[in-house]
């Protein structure tokens, strides 16, 4: 047998398992273990963003027995549950602003209610109770018809007259254009018909 051949330098030893190995990345922390670490596992509660580099039969060992929970209450597992599901951020009461509050200050106080809430939607009691009390809307003015609002103008009277008013102004102008009123007078005949037809029209309407 020739022991310089060139055979016996490509036969390859499996290592022992007590020999250590070359390794290219982290190794792993389990306790007498000096396999690779390819394997993340979180350290768990108060440890977010941390981890433990395990080798794969470690790392599903861990993995088996992890409890986030572990060591807590029943009543802070259900209060942790119910943060959850807002993302676990602060809330505040609608219409009060917890950043702009200060030690004795009313609900809203520090608040730019012009920017912040231009409609008053989010004020507080005090704003409904009068602190910033809205004014009060205008009433809508009554819209009519191309001819009543030809017969309130033939009685000198705009949208806004009432019942009474146009009563009123009728029978004023009734009276000053008259014929007995005049001496006889018949040149405002025209006159008294365009006022008494005005005014029919509006009574036809509902208004007198």
């Amino acid at each position: 047998m020739d022991l310089n051949s060139p055979l016996f330098d490509r036969i390859r030893i499996k290592p022992s398992c007590d020999e250590p190995r070359e390794t290219k990345g982290p190794v792993c922390e389990h306790p007498s273990c000096k396999a690779d670490g390819q394997y993340r596992a979180p350290k768990g509660r108060d440890h977010e963003g941390q981890y433990w580099r395990f080798c794969l039969e470690h790392v599903r060992e861990y993995n088996a027995s992890y409890n986030y929970f572990a060591g807590m209450s029943d009543s802070a597992v259900a209060a942790y549950q119910k943060d959850a599901t807002i993302g676990h951020r602060p809330t505040w009461t609608m219409g009060v602003n917890a950043a702009g509050k200060t030690e004795g200050a009313g609900a809203g106080e520090g608040r730019d209610w012009a920017y912040f809430d231009p409609l008053g939607v989010l004020r507080g009691e005090d704003f409904r109770q009068g602190r910033q009390r809205r004014q009060p809307a205008e009433p809508r003015k009554p819209r009519y018809t191309g001819a009543v609002r030809r017969a309130l103008d033939v009685l000198g009277l705009d949208e806004t007259a009432e019942g009474p008013a146009i009563k009123a102004q009728y029978k004023v102008l009734v009276k000053q254009f008259h014929p007995d009123a005049n001496g006889g007078d018949r040149s405002f005949e025209d006159r008294l018909r365009d006022i008494i037809k005005a005014h029919d029209v509006l009574k036809t309407a509902g208004l007198c």
